[in-house]
């Protein structure tokens, strides 16, 4: 088994919404998620965090605490070790990139109509950022 480390950013705004990009790749693909990917040599995970919350939304982002962190196996041999932040935009303009379909912002009602990613709902409860259902 080959472990990948990961991070992703959740990201949140004064109005208690999460941001959220379409997945334009597997795993998950046509889910709903928390920007994210695998870390670069030598990149921690809060930096990994930061990096792709830019390439998939165009947005800056400062990085707070860390939530959680998850293991996915990918079903090859790989697992991923997704270590997840809060996080705030601090600058730049939202637009879709990278291998995110679309990114916009969803209240936590806006949640349980569309396709997430696995137990990202569970996830985002726990961590306070929802509530739970």
């Amino acid at each position: 088994m080959v472990r990948v480390l990961a991070a992703s950013a959740v990201i949140t705004d004064g109005r208690g919404r999460v941001l959220l990009v379409l997945r334009g790749t597997e795993p998950e693909k046509g889910c709903w998620s928390v920007p994210g990917g695998s870390a670069e040599p030598g990149e921690s995970p809060a930096e990994t965090a930061a990096r792709e919350a830019f390439e998939e939304t165009g947005l800056q982002v400062s990085i707070g605490e860390e939530l959680w962190t998850a293991e996915v196996p990918a079903g090859d041999g790989r697992v991923f070790e997704i270590h997840d932040f809060a996080a705030t935009v601090v600058g730049g303009v939202l637009s879709a990139a990278d291998d995110a379909e679309d990114a916009r912002w969803f209240t936590a009602g806006e949640l349980d109509r569309v396709p997430l990613t696995a137990d990202l709902r569970t996830y985002l409860a726990r961590a306070g950022i929802v509530p739970t259902l």
